[in-house]
């Protein structure tokens, strides 16, 4: 059955797969030149995210969509398992928002451009001043309306397990006193972990836990955020996932 799904995968998911990534790249670009960056930042992205989950063959399941209000911005923050991470929350969300990413992406072929074009939000840690500039865009963002989602731990993990959450989202969140929204992403480790080059068929799955509001502001408020958080977002895991391990790269600038 492998041998079949590789096959399928290179002659028609691979080659569709660039073709749709170049198309959905180009649109954004363009679009946000010329419109509004607002619609054409975010629209390309998701149906290309949901393109290319079809593709593939992964099954996609949402819970907890009931949790949110349209209406409102929230600061969501999830776990980091793989790379169909991406494809499972712009694809399936169903929320406009921008993403704190990687200053690294920014090096990825159309894909960099588009997310530049967008208006996401490139994660500089080279020094302090870099940081603070990425702190005061994305600050911008939040009080623009628009939500923004995080992957706290700040890499892939290499287990399938959570690392340590740093607390970047969170002080955004406190600032602004905003909802955190914890999220459970399950699956996309079995499809395509970090160590490995070739995806395979997998359930993917989204569980959007109830917003942790505000209760008041300042460090003690930030941390213990960030550990509800943490504590719902691994409630939410598999079993065989569950527990932190530290992942190699989490310190690592980038």
């Amino acid at each position: 059955m492998k041998i079949f799904y590789y096959i399928y995968m290179f002659c028609i998911a691979v080659p569709l797969g660039i073709t749709a990534t170049i198309i959905a790249a180009l649109t954004t670009i363009a679009g946000c030149a010329v419109g509004n960056g607002h619609f054409w930042g975010y629209y390309p992205g998701k149906y290309w995210s949901k393109a290319i989950c079809t593709l593939f063959l992964i099954p996609v399941k949402v819970y907890g969509r009931e949790n949110i209000d349209k209406h409102s911005s929230y600061v969501f923050v999830a776990n980091h398992q793989g790379a169909f991470d991406i494809f499972l929350i712009y694809g399936y969300l169903n929320r406009n928002f921008k993403w704190m990413m990687k200053q690294s992406l920014r090096k990825i072929p159309f894909v960099g451009k588009a997310c530049e074009s967008a208006g996401h939000i490139f994660v500089d840690r080279r020094n302090g001043q870099k940081i603070l500039s990425t702190i005061h865009k994305a600050h911008d963002t939040l009080v623009e309306g628009t939500s923004i989602v995080v992957f706290p731990e700040g890499a892939r993990t290499f287990t399938g397990h959570m690392g340590y959450f740093k607390k970047g989202a969170f002080q955004l969140a406190d600032e602004l006193q905003l909802p955190v929204v914890p999220m459970t992403i399950n699956g996309s480790f079995d499809i395509l972990p970090r160590f490995k080059k070739l995806p395979k068929p997998h359930k993917l799955s989204l569980t959007i836990h109830a917003p942790i509001l505000p209760k008041g502001q300042g460090g003690i408020f930030i941390k213990e955020m960030m550990n509800e958080a943490y504590a719902e977002i691994e409630k939410g895991l598999d079993d065989k996932y569950k527990g932190m391990v530290k992942n190699e790269d989490q310190d690592v600038i980038g």
